[in-house]
């Protein structure tokens, strides 16, 4: 659900893809599964029609999670979902110091513990290493200045959907901070570290 371009479908199985932007289906990769035009909430599914559900950081663009959460409940007996704890994810360095304005956007929107409720699912912490390389908003924890390359931000929803002239003063103090040495120091802790948890959580509600 919310399948994107592809990247995160497993190519070991069968699999039917629902997204709802007709410019990110046009992206498809090539050799993907099926895809169809639809949005969580009202899918085009019978009941149980596979064996599992799969919805990988989708769930906070949903217009209603709650009946989304339900049709995956609806046509699949086990639900794997990776969502974002935000007591976690807005502590990140990168949105504490220089970008709150997305944990602004967070705050508004679901509760992380409503969701796990309601999916009555085990959680999981997914840490993410130090050459992590899917481009999420936490990704380069310990490359700073990858940030500072628009084409690295155009990949992560939460800049998107913010001010861009907020975004363009946030990432000068951040190429400030990086040359005279500032963030070294406050993030001093990061340096030895092997993973970060930026808050990402892997749900799985197993029904049967």
């Amino acid at each position: 659900m919310g399948a994107g371009h592809g990247s995160y479908e497993p190519a070991d199985r069968t699999v039917i893809s629902v997204e709802p932007s007709k410019a990110m289906l046009a992206q498809r990769l090539a050799g993907s599964s099926p895809a169809i035009q639809a949005v969580a909430e009202h899918l085009p599914l019978a009941d149980e029609a596979g064996e599992a559900a799969l919805a990988v950081l989708t769930v906070h663009h949903w217009n209603d999670w709650r009946a989304g959460i339900d049709e995956l409940c609806r046509v699949a007996p086990l639900r794997v979902v990776v969502h974002f704890d935000p007591d976690h994810h807005d502590r990140q360095w990168l949105i504490r110091d220089y970008v709150p304005e997305i944990g602004d956007l967070d705050a508004r929107r679901d509760s992380f513990q409503e969701v796990v409720d309601r999916l009555e699912a085990e959680i999981s912490v997914l840490p993410l290493s130090r050459d992590f390389r899917d481009g999420v908003i936490g990704a380069f924890w310990c490359r700073p200045h990858a940030y500072l390359d628009p084409q690295v931000r155009s990949h992560m929803s939460g800049f998107a959907q913010i001010d861009p002239s907020v975004v363009d003063a946030a990432m000068l103090r951040l190429a400030d901070d990086l040359e005279s040495g500032v963030w070294a120091r406050r993030n001093a802790d990061l340096a030895h570290s092997q993973s970060f948890d930026a808050g990402f959580r892997l749900l799985v509600s197993d029904g049967r």
